[in-house]
């Protein structure tokens, strides 16, 4: 799995080949994010992308709707071709 877990989130730093790519996905991403009512915590930074997800009415911990999100983002072809780097 590409996502790391700890302190109550999943997290993932995606590579993209340019800022134009990385910002689609990221429209991608809120897309989804708007249908499941869950919305991630995110920067990006020229083709950087970095995610975390927690839920922060549970106390800022894991749910269900963290590992719903991060699936339906890793399911997402650009995902799958992104480069995937060390938080």
């Amino acid at each position: 799995m590409a996502w790391t877990e700890g302190n109550g989130r999943l997290a993932v730093r995606l590579r993209f080949i340019d800022f134009k790519a990385a910002f689609y996905f990221m429209q991608q991403v809120a897309e989804i994010a708007e249908a499941q009512g869950h919305h991630p915590e995110w920067s990006n930074v020229y083709n950087l992308v970095e995610i975390s997800l927690t839920t922060h009415d549970s106390g800022n911990q894991l749910t269900s709707k963290d590992y719903a999100l991060a699936d339906a983002i890793s399911a997402l072809p650009m995902f799958k071709t992104a480069k995937v780097e060390a938080l």
